[in-house]
């Protein structure tokens, strides 16, 4: 059945939620991280508390698969994740910038899966040779693919698409979300990530066509993330992917500083499943 999920998204070491295409650049360095994405950079919510907080949050209240996503490769965000790894050691999931040559250091400081994404698509090309070496490394049960997208542009005449967006989601590659691409990433991982940046981060409602059609393509625990706005969304999940489908909560949630989704009715959802 479907269930709430946490995130956590670090940007410059502090949780944030931040609206999904304005992310530019790597924020690789605190000194200037803020200047490169001043003007471009939409921010709804920059936390006052410390990683570990929401961590600890996640934790007394059981939310299981809850997602770490540094948004950026620099030393503070790197701290930040394994402040949060350290708080629920072996229970959360991390992302951003993982790739083989660091994947199992994340595991060793506590991360349950690592997700992987961009590392993926070297030139925007998905390579199964990468997928299938981290897999030899860590097992498939620590692997977590995100495949973030976006909708292809529609030529007139042509069913709609979606395509895996990489590189904080501002490059389109030519890899579309469909039954056989699912079933071949799912040879070597546990689960799948799917953040809808057309819509993350707006609080406008989620993508029901393509909730709907992840339940069809796909057989292995799955999560949606983007727009989602109201307690309701997660029946309207349930019910559009027949409960095959998990959901996440970002710039609504209360606890993100949101008005729109208080946690504890969250919390409440999955004492229910």
């Amino acid at each position: 059945m479907t269930r709430f999920r946490g995130c956590i998204d670090i940007h410059s070491g502090q949780v944030k939620q931040i609206v999904g295409g304005t992310l530019h650049s790597d924020d690789n360095n605190n000194a200037n991280a803020n200047s490169q994405d001043h003007g471009q950079l939409s921010t709804n919510f920059v936390s006052t508390q410390p990683s570990s907080y929401y961590a600890s949050l996640y934790k007394e209240h059981n939310v299981k698969g809850t997602h770490v996503i540094k948004l950026g490769s620099n030393k503070a965000n790197d701290e930040a994740a394994l402040e949060a790894l350290r708080t629920w050691p072996g229970e959360l999931q991390i992302g951003g910038g993982v790739n083989y040559e660091n994947a199992q250091y994340w595991i060793e400081n506590g991360a349950s899966h690592v997700i992987i994404t961009s590392w993926l698509f070297p030139q925007g090309e998905f390579s199964k040779e990468r997928l299938v070496k981290l897999s030899e490394l860590i097992g498939k049960e620590r692997i977590v693919v995100d495949l973030s997208c976006k909708r292809k542009p529609i030529v007139e005449g042509d069913e709609v698409k979606w395509v895996v967006a990489i590189n904080k989601w501002q490059t389109l590659t030519n890899f579309e979300l469909n039954y056989e691409n699912f079933k071949e990433l799912s040879e070597n991982c546990d689960e799948f990530l799917v953040h809808a940046a057309d819509v993350e981060g707006l609080c406008k409602g989620i993508d029901e066509e393509l909730v709907s059609k992840l339940s069809e393509w796909c057989d292995i625990p799955i999560t949606y993330a983007g727009g989602a706005k109201n307690i309701d969304d997660l029946k309207t999940v349930e019910r559009l992917s027949k409960g095959k489908v998990d959901l996440t909560f970002g710039s609504a949630l209360d606890i993100f500083g949101g008005k729109l989704v208080k946690f504890q009715d969250c919390v409440e959802w999955n004492k229910g499943k």
